[in-house]
């Protein structure tokens, strides 16, 4: 009962303490370098990406309207997993998930996003002769184009693991992950677990997730997604993951513990957290019980990230933006957590270090004050 009350009260704390919002200029966002570490690759596809695959397969008679959830719109989490079926109906071939790749690449670019970790499962397609490699390798041409044509983006690439796949998939994809590590020079990371909460259970998983921590591989692990998985939260957490996705239900009521939040809190594990995702897929009933503002008040490693962006109709500079004015944040403490979320990236101190001067260079242009 004790962490409720304590978020309680440190989330009026933080709101009355907060400096007193200068005005803001109307591209500080967009001009705001920012560092994405939970971006889907298939939930991240555009409208306009969509449109290109949608008119390469007419017969699916598919639409737009199908694969987005507009402002205002919300679905529950089973029906967000279900738009994730129709996009993979239109995602099938190797040269499809390089255009993806590509597009996403440079919309991430164009929102001012200077480091990306994408993340996306492996998957085969016997109508079209893809493979769980040739995906990867898919994926993988599209970060190298993208390099080549100088966008002022670094992009890396999470493998992951669906939960709906069971354990003999996520070893294969760990053994794909293992491979790849190994022979990309520093682009291929990590390893993400997702998909459905519901299906599967956490135990299911530990082996092969373990393999990959073993062989130097990072592990990104979405956990605590709905209430009442206290058992399985700590199980994963278990694992000490270098970095945890969402992390909904940990300071609940509805689910969480005091144990887990102390345990996520000791070994300073950074959460990646996605409002209109959450918002959108009725995960957190608003904004302003969104979690976010209780880890921001006790300064817990915290990284504002998009999820989905084509899914849930959003941009990296939109979450910024929702969380600065829910949250009464000033430019300056906006700046801050774009700077202070570097230090979670999945990359060498090397690129950390290349990424701080950036940052230090562009923040007298971005700062208007």
């Amino acid at each position: 009962m004790r962490v409720f009350e304590e978020k309680k009260h440190l989330s009026c704390l933080i709101m009355m303490e907060a400096e007193e919002p200068l005005p803001w200029e109307t591209d500080f966002y967009s001009e705001l370098p920012k560092v994405e570490l939970h971006a889907h690759l298939n939930g991240s596809i555009s409208s306009n990406s969509m449109k290109k695959l949608i008119a390469k397969k007419p017969g699916l008679k598919i639409h737009n309207k199908m694969t987005i959830i507009d402002k205002g719109k919300k679905r529950t989490l089973d029906e967000c997993f279900q738009v994730f079926q129709i996009i993979h109906q239109i995602t099938t071939s190797p040269e499809d998930i390089l255009m993806i790749t590509k597009d996403v690449i440079r919309e991430f670019a164009e929102d001012g996003v200077k480091y990306l970790e994408l993340r996306s499962t492996p998957r085969k397609e016997t109508a079209t002769g893809m493979t769980k490699r040739t995906y990867i390798e898919s994926v993988l041409e599209g970060i190298k184009q993208s390099k080549q044509e100088n966008l002022d983006i670094d992009v890396r690439y999470l493998i992951a693991i669906d939960r709906r796949g069971g354990p003999s998939a996520a070893k294969e994809t760990v053994k794909l992950a293992e491979e790849f590590f190994l022979s990309t020079e520093d682009t291929v990371l990590g390893l993400d677990l997702s998909g459905d909460p519901t299906a599967g259970e956490a135990k299911d998983f530990l082996e092969p997730l373990l393999e990959a921590k073993k062989a130097g591989l990072k592990l990104a692990l979405h956990l605590s997604e709905i209430p009442n998985q206290t058992k399985e939260t700590q199980e994963l957490l278990d694992l000490l993951p270098d970095r945890i996705g969402h992390g909904t239900f940990l300071n609940s009521s509805g689910g969480g513990s005091m144990d887990l939040v102390d345990f996520v809190r000791r070994h300073q594990i950074p959460l990646e957290l996605c409002l209109s995702s959450n918002i959108k897929s009725q995960t957190v009933p608003s904004y302003d019980q969104h979690h976010f503002g209780f880890w921001y008040s006790i300064r817990h490693p915290s990284v504002i990230c998009t999820d989905d962006k084509g899914v849930f109709a959003t941009s990296l500079s939109q979450e910024y933006k929702l969380a600065a004015e829910t949250f009464n944040l000033t430019q300056s403490q906006v700046w801050d957590l774009s700077y202070e979320s570097i230090n979670y990236i999945f990359a060498s101190d090397s690129t950390m270090s290349e990424l701080r001067k950036k940052w230090n260079h562009m923040k007298p242009k971005v700062l208007h004050f």
